[in-house]
């Protein structure tokens, strides 16, 4: 039986943006050609899946729709929540449509996540299927590329048929934390799942009773047209809001591990999408957006709506004019060199691999003592994202305001 993939489309994405009132979901975000949820479409395509269940609310109908008729996939269910509830009711409920029968393997994507190793990620996939039963749950873990407060851990232990059994949850731990689980070969906890559809059943009747009838309910009375559920919306609203995680994942102690070492990233984070950027950025370097400055140069990479991603580049004793801007924040991380930051009153120094956020209106400068030169990697985030938007106090090249 082919594995049926069912990409949960809901998130915001406001953590990214300073003005939540005109924020855009990541999962749309066009990052030069390519978005996250086109990206997680492509890695369903092929032998090993069925046709696409993607579980989202009306607002995001229409990009939903978008990007299925771009990647040319004419055969998909589309569950379309009325309010949002979080995870557990998402995914109980794309489960519960009459379409899927009782032992049909189900996998969970998130459509904000990128995973470039698509071969590898769906090889994993199909070697754990035959350990699949009617009550078991298998969650992908992510081996940890550093310590990071922004996910959380599992650890596991070695089970029957070489299946890794999962004993504990960390949720979001500190970094100093996250160092000590990870020597203990803690995994990230990615948020993607793999099971059967009795499995779902079996536990939210076991653990979530009134969720799963709630759930059933808003299904059975759900109309639906053109490939779409459109869930009962008093039905669905009587059920809690409440992550798969708490409601289900921490109450049963039959979950098993695939553990995955692979390039990850949610994105959740400016940090990270610079960190991509970094990866990918031969892709987008043109001679035309290379602008020479008396510190250096920088090179603007791509432009989207209401963000700037670019890279300067600070040779050996640069420095940049101390300055602010009105209308933008920036994130900065730092991927060669050790350069020295201003901000307000503060001054550090920072190494390869590190980020800082510069806020909207804050004074702030870049230099570079050393003798090799200094990259960074920057976001900039605003409504003006032109070099209009600088006002400067101090320049050593004489262009102060």
């Amino acid at each position: 039986m082919k594995i049926r993939p069912v990409i949960l489309c809901g998130g915001s994405g406001t953590r990214l943006w300073p003005n939540k009132k005109n924020h855009q979901p990541k999962q749309f975000i066009d990052f030069g050609n390519w978005t996250l949820l086109g990206k997680t479409l492509d890695r369903i395509k092929g032998p090993l899946f069925d046709n696409p269940i993607i579980s989202t609310n009306k607002n995001y109908l229409k990009d939903v729709k978008k990007h299925l008729k771009i990647k040319k996939i004419t055969k998909f269910k589309i569950i379309l929540e009325p309010s949002k509830k979080n995870t557990a009711p998402a995914i109980l409920s794309a489960s519960l449509i009459k379409d899927i029968p009782e032992k049909q393997p189900l996998v969970f994507l998130s459509a904000d996540h990128l995973i470039e190793e698509k071969n590898k990620f769906n090889l994993s996939i199909k070697k754990h299927q035959k350990y699949l039963s009617n009550t078991n749950i298998f969650i992908f873990g992510i081996k940890p590329t550093a310590a990071s407060s922004e996910f959380g851990y599992f650890i596991t232990q070695k089970g029957t048929k070489k299946i890794n059994k999962v004993i504990k949850f960390i949720e979001k731990p500190n970094i100093l934390k996250a160092k000590r689980i990870i020597a203990q070969k803690a995994y990230w906890n990615s948020g993607m799942f793999f099971l059967r559809k009795d499995s779902i059943i079996n536990n939210f009747k076991k653990y979530q009773n009134s969720t799963y009838k709630n759930c059933l309910e808003a299904v059975t009375k759900s109309k639906y047209r053109n490939n779409i559920y459109y869930l009962n919306k008093r039905s669905f609203n009587k059920s809690k809001s409440v992550s798969f995680d708490y409601a289900v994942l921490e109450k049963t102690n039959n979950i098993n591990a695939i553990k995955l070492n692979l390039s990850w990233s949610d994105l959740g984070s400016w940090k990270e999408i610079c960190k991509t950027f970094n990866k990918l950025k031969s892709k987008y370097i043109k001679q035309k957006n290379i602008f020479y400055r008396p510190w250096g140069k920088y090179i603007n990479l791509f432009k989207g709506r209401n963000f700037l991603i670019k890279e300067l580049f600070v040779k050996s004793r640069g420095i940049l004019s101390l300055q602010k801007h009105f209308h933008r924040a920036e994130h900065w991380v730092v991927t060669q060199g050790t350069p020295k930051i201003s901000i307000n009153n503060k001054k550090l120094m920072l190494k390869s691999g590190e980020h800082i956020f510069i806020p909207l209106g804050a004074k702030h400068r870049i230099e570079n003592p050393g003798k090799k030169p200094v990259r960074i990697i920057e976001a900039q985030v605003g409504s003006i994202l032109r070099e209009s938007d600088i006002v400067r106090y101090q320049d050593i090249y004489g262009r102060a305001n």
